[in-house]
């Protein structure tokens, strides 16, 4: 399969992953789990992972999830290109109901994101990138998403829109996380107000903080504070697709995927 027909094949597994989610998110109570490393774990989590990775298993490459993530790493250092899911990015943010949360599908080859998707469930938004190719923006409303439209990239880069779509805020202004504030980023905060002046703040969960920089509503978004591979290889690959950049902090390297230990170091997305 090409990177167009693979990347659509992530449109249909968010599609079936987000549908998942809401199932679980509509009704009155759900149960809540903590899983070893003290986040928590729903249901929803565990049935958009199933949808997803059988979608994704029909294109014959290899499925690293945040819900499956116990693959040894001598076994999945060979792996050339493979899909990196985050079935339900923001669990907190289920919890709490209020919207922000994803879900993220990621391509990588050669330890390089090369396309990601990222589907909004509540709200129906969708971003999709291939780097190179560009970075798109789907709202619901106007042109519904039919099977035919996700089941070919260039018909669903038809109906919507190329991103970054407009300028820049003229005030200067950084993306932040709602649950993970650390001292090195509001330090970085303060470093940025007095190079720009006034400073206007966004506060946004889950991989949503790098689609608001990849579609021009922020200028960057520093992360200073832990995160996983899935938590951010799908939003690099959009940000990226969309002429951003996405580096190490402080170092301004890559970052890269499919490392022997699948923390993130410190970004920045500019």
């Amino acid at each position: 399969m090409d990177i167009k027909n693979l990347t659509a094949l992530a449109l249909q597994a968010s599609t079936a992953g987000a549908s998942e989610i809401l199932s679980v998110y509509d009704q009155a109570d759900f149960s809540i789990e903590t899983k070893g490393d003290q986040s928590p774990l729903t249901e929803a989590d565990k049935r958009a992972h199933l949808a997803i990775v059988k979608i994704l298993q029909t294109s014959g490459l290899p499925i690293l999830s945040e819900e499956g993530k116990n693959i040894p790493y001598d076994e999945r250092k060979n792996w050339d290109t493979f899909w990196l899911v985050d079935p339900l990015d923001g669990t907190k943010e289920f919890i709490k109901r209020n919207g922000e949360f994803t879900v993220n599908i990621a391509l990588v080859q050669n330890s390089k994101v090369i396309a990601g998707v990222i589907w909004v469930p509540v709200t129906g938004v969708i971003y999709a990138g291939i780097i190179g190719t560009g970075a798109w923006k789907h709202e619901p409303g106007k042109y519904p998403l039919t099977a035919e439209i996700l089941a070919d990239f260039d018909s669903f880069t038809q109906v919507s829109l190329e991103i970054p779509q407009s300028s820049l805020p003229e005030t200067y202004t950084l993306v932040a996380s709602r649950s993970h504030m650390s001292p090195e980023t509001e330090t970085y905060i303060k470093e940025i107000e007095q190079q720009q002046g006034q400073v206007n703040l966004i506060s946004s969960g889950s991989s949503l903080k790098l689609c608001l920089v990849a579609e021009g509503a922020a200028h960057e978004y520093p992360r200073f504070a832990p995160t996983m591979e899935w938590d951010t290889a799908a939003g690099q690959a959009i940000a990226e697709a969309a002429g951003k950049t996405v580096v190490q902090w402080p170092e301004l390297a890559p970052l890269t995927y499919n490392k022997e230990n699948l923390l993130n170091p410190w970004f920045l997305v500019k």
